[in-house]
């Protein structure tokens, strides 16, 4: 089915359950299989059907500097788009002689990218590398979220000590995440432990790395960031 006749039917506000008669919208428009974590275009609408949590978007009130940039990732590119929300800064710092107090940063984790957005516990207790098929630059399993500091070892120095996803948090960037995309944590986390659907949510919502900010999707935070001055950048 195109990308045009699916938006249609998005815009013409066709319920998840009459897109059962759609087997076709559950599969990827290039014939593809989608990326691990990612929910089929009547996993998306099911799910924003079903009522959620108070949302958060006090964040909004923070973008406040004169340079404003929010940074699309929606893949895990070995960590790339988060290091790209820190890199912009440094640059602008460098080359138009402006302050950190200039600069306002958003982070949208969302999509495949979305065990960016957890800890080293979540990402090792619960072998994210095999569930999500993640690899490295040497084509072993990724054992370790790659925008975190690693477990046991040396602190990040240099460029990298800001690039690093909490370091980013910690001075100030906006990190936000993807509550349907989130979905594939919470199944891994109830699989594991034989929670129910709730009591799942509630313990994966603490793995998240401390700061992130859960929103009802990615393209809702892209599009809110946006409407607040955020130049977009696709980050991946």
């Amino acid at each position: 089915m195109s990308s045009a006749r699916r938006a249609f039917l998005k815009q013409a506000g066709i319920s998840a359950a009459a897109l059962t008669a759609f087997p076709s919208l559950t599969k990827a428009d290039t014939g593809a299989s989608a990326p691990v974590g990612a929910l089929s275009l009547a996993e998306e609408l099911a799910a924003a059907e079903v009522p959620q949590e108070a949302w958060d978007t006090s964040w909004t009130k923070r973008i406040t500097a004169k340079h404003k940039a929010m940074f699309d990732v929606p893949e895990i590119a070995g960590g790339a788009g988060v290091f790209r929300a820190s890199i912009w800064g440094s640059q602008y710092i460098e080359a138009l002689k402006v302050t950190p107090a200039d600069l306002s940063t958003v982070i949208v984790i969302r999509h495949s990218a979305i065990p960016l957005a957890m800890n080293q516990d979540f990402w090792v207790n619960y072998d994210a590398a095999t569930e999500y098929k993640l690899k490295g630059e040497d084509d072993k399993p990724m054992k370790y979220n790659p925008v975190l500091p690693t477990p046991d070892g040396p602190a990040p120095t240099g460029a990298m000590a800001n690039y690093v996803l909490d370091s980013q948090i910690a001075k100030g960037a906006v990190a936000l995440a993807c509550n349907l995309a989130f979905r594939s944590v919470v199944s891994i986390v109830q699989k594991k432990d034989k929670l129910t659907p709730v009591e799942a949510r509630e313990k994966a919502k603490t793995m998240l790395v401390p700061g992130v900010i859960m929103q009802p999707s990615g393209i809702f935070a892209n599009v809110l960031a946006q409407e607040v001055g955020c130049a977009f950048v696709y980050a991946v």
